[in-house]
């Protein structure tokens, strides 16, 4: 194989990786909405959505790119998942549509359902959305079951590549309790990251105390379940490709192997994993301390970034099929041609300015603290 190529279907898992990282960071939007159940008052809900509603774009923004860099750079994955575990990406983008709907149409006068129906929306989105992603990253490392047949390019009549082979089509991934436990620590970590953005983004006290009581108990479960999924993965067997012949098999301890055999790898999900536990502890331990936010955030990125190059660096098959082994997919078996890759890694030069602008903008929304005499004012508040 070309070695331009597999540096570019390398490159591009790099991206995904990246991507994937940043989406789940942002999920502090969703997160902080959960924090609406424990407010003690109109006001204090009112502050703390204001302060997710100014950033809840850049979610779904990030999902969307995530979800079109996949498909331009691995379509065989998006034809393969979103056409088959279709139940459970629904289901993600419908919580992600009662979000943009229940920000928007909360306050207006003369909505139907009333202020308490969407934010109970909002609060529906926070659970289930960070769940179910954690959930479906949790099936690169468990599997899903689906049969790859590229034989039937060739067929004018029904060219259907890939078919999966549950009729749940997704929603069996609940059935596995791993993926229950990733989910559950992505939906945990999500409330962390929400407390801790409004510790930054909220000048009143109440809201600052409330944030950090919730921490307190949610720090918790999450080190338990991210620990279990943790140790669960490194015992696990894993799926390996012969890189020669493209055949899938089984490796006892794969993804231990990973890590040992890729130190940067190794590096990066480490320094993740600490900078994660640095910001909730310096948050809990310091009344004082308002940056957690920037701490754990970078952490998340870089944590999640290590997991899913462990998943699918190394000759690792990212997405296992425990219905045919051979039909697991690979950055190899899976990626578009050399040219699409090439094409689109010149259109990556511009993520930089992207990313410029987003700090700009961000910086720009976050410049005055929201509080609530703000909210009193009634000017630009959902």
């Amino acid at each position: 194989m070309d070695s331009t190529y597999i540096f570019l279907q390398q490159y591009w898992w790099f991206v995904i990786s990246l991507l994937a990282g940043l989406l789940v960071f942002l999920m502090f939007v969703q997160g902080g909405n959960v924090l609406l159940f424990f407010a003690k008052s109109e006001e204090e809900r009112k502050m703390m959505v204001n302060s997710t509603g100014r950033k809840w774009e850049f979610t779904f923004t990030t999902l969307v790119t995530f979800g079109g860099a996949f498909f331009a750079s691995f379509p065989l994955f998006y034809s393969t998942s979103f056409g088959g575990a279709y139940w459970l990406w629904m289901i993600i983008l419908f919580t992600f549509v009662l979000q943009a709907v229940s920000y928007e149409f909360q306050s207006k006068n003369g909505n139907l359902l009333g202020k308490s129906t969407y934010r109970f929306f909002l609060m529906l989105n926070g659970k289930l959305a960070p769940f179910l992603v954690g959930t479906a990253v949790a099936t690169f490392f468990t599997g899903s079951e689906f049969i790859v047949m590229k034989d039937n390019m060739t067929e004018t009549m029904m060219p259907v590549i890939s078919t999966w082979a549950s009729p749940w089509h997704g929603l069996e991934a609940l059935g596995n309790i791993w993926n229950w436990v990733l989910g559950g620590a992505v939906a945990i970590l999500a409330q962390i990251l929400g407390a801790m953005y409004f510790i930054n983004n909220i000048d009143d006290k109440r809201v600052r105390n409330t944030s950090r009581r919730t921490m307190l108990w949610n720090s918790a479960i999450f080190v338990v379940l991210f620990v279990a999924f943790v140790v669960y993965l490194l015992l696990k067997d894993g799926y390996a490709v012969n890189p020669a012949s493209g055949e899938i098999y089984i490796e006892p301890y794969k993804y231990l192997h990973n890590f040992l055999a890729m130190p940067v790898v190794t590096v990066i999900f480490l320094l993740g994993v600490v900078l994660v536990l640095a910001g909730i502890a310096l948050t809990l331990l310091s009344k004082g301390f308002r940056k957690g936010i920037w701490l754990t955030g970078a952490g998340t990125v870089l944590a999640v970034m290590g997991l899913m190059m462990c998943a699918g660096y190394n000759n690792t098959a990212y997405y296992p099929s425990t219905a045919d082994l051979q039909s697991s997919l690979t950055i190899f078996n899976s990626s578009s041609s050399l040219f699409t890759l090439k094409t689109m890694a010149y259109v990556t030069i511009l993520i930089p300015f992207v990313l410029a602008y987003i700090f700009y903008a961000w910086r720009a929304i976050d410049r005055k603290k929201i509080t609530s005499n703000e909210m009193k004012s009634g000017e630009h508040t959902y």
